[in-house]
């Protein structure tokens, strides 16, 4: 991906990095949250003062490393071969699973504006999305880049005249009276009262799937113009963004709908808008929200595609993955990947699209996590050709930290999960290495 013209400038970036986080967790996560209750404000907060540690950290890599286009670029000159290979394959495996998140998304909204009975089509719907936005990532990434532009506009307008007409019906007693839910009859997941403390980090994750993305243009910052400046313009823009969107947004939607309203529902925003405006506004929100789902999930493909395609450049996974067709998409790795996305729809299917959404964005998570956090460990340890500064220290130990209390609020079931993956993929990596001798 070398010509200058097929290049998206700083603006493109930036709508890019928000696209790829206001999507699927803007529109699913209060279904999840409602189970916790409105005090999940405290844990947007938290996971917003998050993403702006790491995406600071990678800002600061950026700058020394101006031609990054993978996380083994950052990775393997502080901390080796070895560790730049998992942070490469765990992101991409991240960026796949999750785009299965998307599409659940995407067709839970979807299917609001489809005549009854279209619900029992969930699995096919999900995977038809899939291989359409696999079909745009052919045309190129310029293409890509501007649907996601006109999906974070159109997708998004509507949405922010609920969350301005939406203060009108706001009741502080029905926010207040939904601070900690943990003890409602219809929650099976916690049966008792629970600390608000605990509380706040025990959502902590599955909110913070809703800021992956602030990485995306230091993993295709190939296709990007400048990206020693722009790559830490779109990324800080990005997260800002998504941040007021996100605190704004929970504080409205919770102080609208009850609680066990929302925890049931599968499209919790359309439902928002129904109590404000009217039945006409929730079909509006719904086709709003699958618009805005589908361009994150025509985003994340590019990323996946690209971050593919680095790996196998580097060596990390066959060299097939990183074959271009004339308009610069990674065709033959996507093709592989969509195959495998359809696999993962069929094997985290469930009753409802929230359980599958959950299941889904808790491992995509903790994956990434692990990628989050060797770039902090990277800015800290240094090298010898860049010695960390204070600022540098202070800056990984601050994303160390966070991806800790990513890491360890997490269901144990799942880090159990990412640990024998991680461990898989670096077997398998050792024995090809020895092989390569």
């Amino acid at each position: 991906m070398n010509d200058p013209g097929r290049r998206i400038g700083p603006l493109l970036a930036t709508f890019m990095v928000a696209n790829n986080m206001i999507g699927s967790g803007f529109f699913l996560l209060p279904a999840k949250l409602s189970g916790m209750g409105s005090l999940t404000l405290l844990s947007w907060i938290l996971a917003t003062v998050i993403a702006a540690v790491l995406g600071l950290t990678f800002a600061r890599l950026a700058r020394d490393y101006p031609n990054l286009e993978s996380p083994a670029d950052y990775v393997t000159p502080a901390l080796g071969r070895d560790a730049g290979f998992l942070a490469s394959t765990l992101y991409w495996l991240s960026s796949w699973i999750g785009n299965n998140a998307i599409a659940v998304a995407a067709f839970g909204y979807l299917v609001l504006l489809l005549p009854a009975g279209f619900n029992e089509w969930q699995l096919a719907g999900q995977i038809a999305l899939l291989w359409a936005m696999f079909a745009l990532n052919l045309l190129g990434p310029k293409p890509i880049a501007r649907f996601q532009s006109m999906c974070l506009v159109f997708g998004l307008l509507p949405v922010l005249m609920v969350l301005g007409g939406g203060w009108m019906q706001f009741d502080a007693a029905t926010f207040e009276s939904a601070w900690n839910t943990t003890g409602a009859s219809w929650n099976t997941a916690e049966p008792a009262p629970v600390s608000d403390v605990r509380m706040m980090f025990g959502a902590l994750a599955p909110i913070f799937w809703a800021f992956i993305g602030l990485e995306t243009t230091t993993m295709v910052a190939a296709v990007v113009r400048h990206p020693e400046r722009n790559v830490a313009i779109a990324t800080l823009g990005g997260i800002a963004l998504a941040g007021v969107v996100y605190i704004v947004s929970s504080v409205l939607i919770m102080g609208i709908e009850p609680a066990d309203s929302l925890f049931a529902s599968s499209a919790p925003f359309a439902e928002v808008a129904g109590t404000v405006f009217g039945p006409w506004a929730a079909l509006m929100i719904a086709g709003a929200a699958a618009l805005k789902a589908t361009g994150t999930l025509g985003g994340w493909m590019l990323v996946t595609g690209e971050s593919g395609a680095r790996a196998a450049q580097r060596g990390f996974l066959p060299s097939v993955f990183g074959l271009y067709n004339r308009n610069g998409a990674a065709w033959a790795g996507l093709f592989i990947i969509v195959l495998a996305m359809t696999a993962v729809t069929f094997l985290t299917s469930a009753e409802t699209i929230g359980q599958q959404f959950s299941k889904i964005i808790e491992m995509a998570v903790l994956l990434v996590s692990v990628v989050y956090a060797a770039a902090g460990l990277s800015l800290l340890v240094g090298t010898p050709l860049r010695r960390p500064t204070v600022g540098d220290r202070v800056l990984g130990i601050g994303a160390l930290t966070a991806c800790a209390l990513l890491i360890f609020t997490s269901d144990p079931e799942y880090i159990v999960g990412a640990l024998v993956i991680a461990v898989a993929i670096w077997i398998l990596f050792r024995v090809a290495e020895m092989r390569r001798r």
